[in-house]
């Protein structure tokens, strides 16, 4: 079974993503900010995670360049989660290691097609 990190500070969202997630046969972990989402990492690497950008803590482009330059053996994809939809954060998602970005509010379908993008589905 594959597995999947939901890292979002709203308790709803990772509520509907855990429900999709697992009605497309993932194991599903949570974290409310990007701190929380590095320790989950350490302690066991998933195959993919669904970041939020905006967060307490540290938000998802700090998560995200501080995963992408950690020496972890394995790297998850990630899938940027967001209501920022212009082409400037996109681009910096991008370009910061993100395999795929989604916009809120999503459904099952928006989500499995991006895990199909990323090989994950």
């Amino acid at each position: 079974m594959k597995s999947c990190l939901v890292v979002d500070d709203s308790k709803v969202i990772r509520k509907v993503a855990r429900h999709i997630l697992e009605t497309l046969n993932f194991s599903v972990d949570e974290a409310e900010d990007g701190r929380q989402a590095l320790n989950r990492c350490e302690e066991a690497m998933p195959d993919v995670i669904l970041l939020d950008w905006n967060m307490p803590v540290m938000s998802g482009m700090e998560f995200l360049r501080a995963l992408r330059g950690s020496d972890q053996p394995t790297q998850p994809k990630v899938v940027f989660c967001t209501t920022e939809n212009d082409i400037g954060h996109i681009r910096a998602a991008i370009a910061a290691g993100a395999d795929e970005y989604v916009m809120k509010p999503f459904d099952r379908e928006t989500i499995h097609s991006k895990l199909q993008i990323v090989g994950l589905a």
